[in-house]
């Protein structure tokens, strides 16, 4: 295992640590807790997400004015506690409610829906928003139900502007379930990510192997075959979320996520080809974003993401709104 680390069982304190020293213009840390919240609350609805660690940026460096008020981390693919969940509910609850924007994997959801109810025993409303936009498969490994992937950034990115203009909690969650149902995404991967307390890739795969439909803590996809030219891979990844749409969608907007251990030479190569096969297929694309917003430590792989928009020019407008975070 070759990492830039120091003890394997110390890396999210270190990480946590860097985080607030790099960017402690943005985003502090609550006292002895695994909790990145804003340095400034607003009057709004709060927004807190979170999960294992090892999916950087996702979610802290998607705190700030207009995305996410906090970010709680559990250890390395694991979910937080619901103890530390709580503190990132208390530290940003201003008398609006905190929504809990979850992805959906049997472990999260289980402790931010104690965290919740301990939050009401204080008198602290909040409700969960679950994100299951992986269409791949369903009730695999860690999960029942289709899997919450990279589109949980758009969701991020959309409530965050609309908390930022007015909207209260009940509002929010039901347009987050609106954005929800509009979210497809699939991942591809080159190559298994290694855990620092394991120490060696959490699956294998052979030199000139791929697997579809892999999800973002190396749970086992739906195909493995010989690795494919950018155009064929493209292919098949759009050609299913199409097909999980329907007739009716005609504007969306595409997120390419790289997965921690793919160039961006690469990415833009994928997105280059999503682009002419959508075009071919009369969708027009209105909103793009490419980059690593979720990844699986150094899994080298990627995912496409797509959002139907078809109609939704609020989204759109949310979609392109400036925000000041580390990553977006």
């Amino acid at each position: 295992m070759k990492k830039i680390i120091n003890d394997p069982s110390n890396v999210v304190e270190e990480m946590l640590s860097g985080i607030v020293r790099s960017y402690g213009n943005l985003v502090e840390r609550v006292d002895d807790s695994r909790v990145i919240k804003e340095n400034k609350l607003f009057n709004q609805v709060s927004l807190v997400s979170g999960g294992g660690s090892g999916h950087e940026p996702a979610h802290a460096g998607f705190v700030g004015d207009g995305m996410l008020s906090a970010a709680v981390l559990g250890d390395v693919f694991t979910s937080p506690t619901p103890d530390q969940i709580l503190t990132a509910i208390q530290s940003t609850n201003n008398g609006q409610g905190v929504l809990l924007i979850v992805k959906n994997y049997t472990g999260d959801i289980l402790n931010f829906e104690m965290a919740k109810d301990m939050a009401e025993m204080e008198d602290i409303r909040a409700e969960i928003l679950v994100v299951d936009d992986d269409i791949a498969v369903e009730n695999s490994l860690y999960t029942a139900g289709k899997r919450g992937v990279a589109g949980t950034i758009l969701v991020h990115k959309i409530l965050g502007n609309y908390a930022r203009q007015g909207k209260n909690l009940d509002q929010l969650l039901e347009i987050g379930n609106d954005v929800v149902s509009s979210l497809r995404s699939i991942g591809i991967a080159l190559k298994g990510a290694t855990v620092p307390e394991v120490g060696k890739e959490g699956f294998d795969l052979a030199d000139d192997e791929i697997e579809y439909g892999v999800g973002i803590h190396g749970e086992p996809g739906y195909r493995k075959e010989k690795l494919q030219p950018s155009k064929v891979l493209a292919s098949e990844l759009v050609d299913k979320i199409l097909a999980s749409y329907g007739s009716e969608t005609k504007e969306v907007g595409v997120l390419v996520n790289g997965m921690g251990g793919t160039p961006l030479m690469e990415q833009f190569i994928f997105m280059n080809d999503v682009l002419d096969l959508l075009d071919q297929k009369g969708i027009k694309v209105i909103f793009t974003k490419v980059g690593n917003f979720m990844t699986s430590i150094e899994m080298q792989g990627l995912s496409l993401t797509t959002i139907d928009l078809t109609d939704k020019s609020e989204w759109l407008g949310n979609l392109e709104s400036q925000v000041t975070t580390i990553s977006w």
